[in-house]
């Protein structure tokens, strides 16, 4: 006798996507351009801080792919941080440059 020793077939349903296909998230972009900023380029952190806070307003509208919303968050942080640090560094500078203008001219 020859049993049959076959396991239950499992179906699974599919749902139906309604409405539009979302855009995929650009989160690893968001977040390299934010490393960047901190890392050596001041533009890369202003471009991170943009792109991050206009992906997660496409998250939260159901318009964009939240899977990467993490990344996308840690690129927006490190592109603020990266802004602040670039204008804390240019506040030294320019405080620097006064008080050595200041102090040449009562040198002479």
């Amino acid at each position: 006798m020859v049993e049959n020793s076959q396991s239950p077939v499992e179906t699974v349903e599919v749902q139906p996507t309604t409405g539009p296909p979302l855009k995929p998230h650009r989160g690893g972009l968001v977040l390299a351009l934010g490393i960047l900023g901190i890392v050596c380029c001041f533009i890369c952190g202003i471009i991170a801080w943009v792109f991050g806070s206009n992906d997660l307003k496409e998250m939260a509208a159901g318009t964009m792919d939240p899977s990467g919303k993490g990344m996308t968050q840690a690129g927006k942080i490190c592109g603020i941080i990266s802004v602040v640090l670039q204008i804390v560094g240019l506040v030294i500078w320019l405080l620097m440059m006064i008080i050595g203008g200041a102090g040449a001219a009562m040198s002479q």
